[in-house]
């Protein structure tokens, strides 16, 4: 069963840095796009940052600049260093991954249980 492990989570003060970890693991054969979600109370989930298995990157316009989006192909594992954060970041993180269990299988998705981010003063 694939596995998806979130850390780093935590409480800041705005501007200040935060860098979550999502480690994959369980029979995978491999792994295709990792990305980060959040989601806020009241608020639909919505993507933060995705990396692809060749590491082309995507942001959502709210943390161009201040989020980067990274990952450890052998270690199967995302990382987001989260610079400048702001009260609106305030959210639960979700790592999703798209991944393979075989070379035969199609590509499923998988989710984390979610890390809390909370940016307050």
């Amino acid at each position: 069963q694939v596995q998806l492990v979130e850390s780093g989570g935590g409480s800041v003060q705005p501007g200040e840095s935060l860098r979550l970890s999502c480690a994959a693991s369980g029979g995978i054969f491999s792994i295709d796009t990792m990305g980060w979600y959040r989601q806020s109370p009241g608020k639909d989930r919505e993507l933060v940052a995705s990396i692809t298995s060749v590491g082309t990157t995507t942001y959502s316009d709210s943390v161009k600049g201040r989020f980067t989006i990274s990952r450890d192909n052998a270690k199967k594992t995302a990382y987001l260093q989260m610079n400048n954060l702001r009260f609106e970041d305030t959210a639960v993180y979700y790592c999703k991954t798209i991944a393979r269990r075989s070379y035969f299988s199609t590509p499923n998705s998988y989710w984390g249980q979610g890390t809390q981010v909370t940016v307050s003063s």
